[in-house]
């Protein structure tokens, strides 16, 4: 009997991994999604054993221009792949610059037990070396295996297989710039993956769908000094939430905190995340926090994200912090 391969659906957005520049030797001028998925497979080695592919371009983009319609478009084509009784799989192709949020938002928004896995490259197709073929086909390696599945949505990048709820690019040219921090799930090497942990994590399932309308909310980042002009101006234009990116434990300057409050009376939701990198943005004994959600270990990026989704859904106030509290890690500590 004839063993049956994965069939993969491949799905095409741009960035860097089909980017081209005048001269192989240029890794950082090149031009963003200039090659077509079925270019881009006839760049590489063939994928023959690994997986049946059924590939298809449903944007073209730099990530750098990514949108929050743009989320939307490509969770809807994704979560009609997964819904297809005969795809067993997603890979997505992305730009690197956005990758995490576009991630991030599929995790919490598609429903399946089916591998998605997101990809790309730090350098264009065109460089000597690109790293867009390996990566490409290590996704295409940890879609295929059975032990991806109920593992939630992951990014597959110079040979680390990342979770959805940590990955973040951390480098801004290196073709490691996911794999600064030790966030590995598992690896792709000697033709095979390996798993940290030998069983599926357990994930909460998606609170939100792809038709969840996705709220206006904006990130401003706190620092020495920092005016508080961009908090007035984003309530003035209506946004629905903030983001705190603050130093530290997600800190508010005395001089911001009177603005933030002043936003929450106004109706937006407020939520203190920090530019740290590391570490859970918890509750302060102060009563000045009071008014104030916190991310937990969200970065800024991801609690935006979440918040986008929960406001579009309609959600109580009283509700919203427990959205938080539920997507806390557990390896994470305050």
């Amino acid at each position: 009997m004839t063993h049956r391969l994965p069939r993969i659906a491949l799905l095409a957005t741009g960035g860097t991994i089909a980017g081209l520049a005048d001269d192989a030797s240029d890794l950082t001028g090149y031009r963003a999604a200039q090659l077509g998925i079925a270019d881009l497979l006839a760049r590489m080695p063939a994928l023959d054993g690994l997986a049946t592919l059924v590939p298809e371009d449903i944007a073209a983009i730099d990530s750098k221009d990514a949108t929050p319609a743009f989320w939307q478009a490509v969770g809807q084509r994704v979560q009609a792949a997964v819904d297809d009784p005969e795809i067993d799989a997603v890979v997505l192709t992305h730009g690197t610059d956005t990758l995490e949020e576009t991630a991030w938002y599929l995790q919490l928004t598609v429903r399946t037990r089916k591998p998605v896995v997101l990809t790309g490259a730090m350098r264009p197709a065109s460089a000597a070396l690109p790293d867009g073929p390996q990566n490409l086909t290590d996704a295409v390696r940890v879609a295929a295996d059975a032990r991806a599945a109920g593992r939630g949505v992951l990014v597959v990048m110079n040979a680390r297989i990342l979770a959805a709820r940590r990955v973040t690019k951390q480098h801004t040219t290196s073709v490691d710039a996911f794999g600064l921090r030790d966030d590995a799930v598992g690896a792709v090497y000697d033709g095979a993956t390996r798993w940290r942990d030998p069983l599926p994590a357990r994930l909460p399932a998606p609170s939100f769908s792809v038709q969840t309308p996705l709220a206006p909310v904006d990130i401003v980042v706190g620092y020495a000094g920092c005016s508080t002009a961009p908090i007035d101006a984003l309530v003035a234009e209506g946004v629905a939430g903030l983001v705190w990116a603050g130093t530290g434990n997600g800190a508010v300057p005395t001089t911001v905190a009177s603005r933030l409050r002043a936003a929450v009376d106004a109706g937006v939701v407020v939520v203190r995340a920090s530019r740290s990198g590391r570490g859970a943005v918890t509750r302060c004994a102060s009563s000045d926090d009071l008014p104030f959600l916190h991310s937990g270990d969200l970065d800024p990026g991801k609690a935006r994200v979440l918040l986008m989704l929960a406001l579009g859904a309609g959600e109580p106030a009283a509700a919203l912090q427990g959205h938080f509290d539920a997507l806390a890690s557990p390896r994470v500590t305050p």
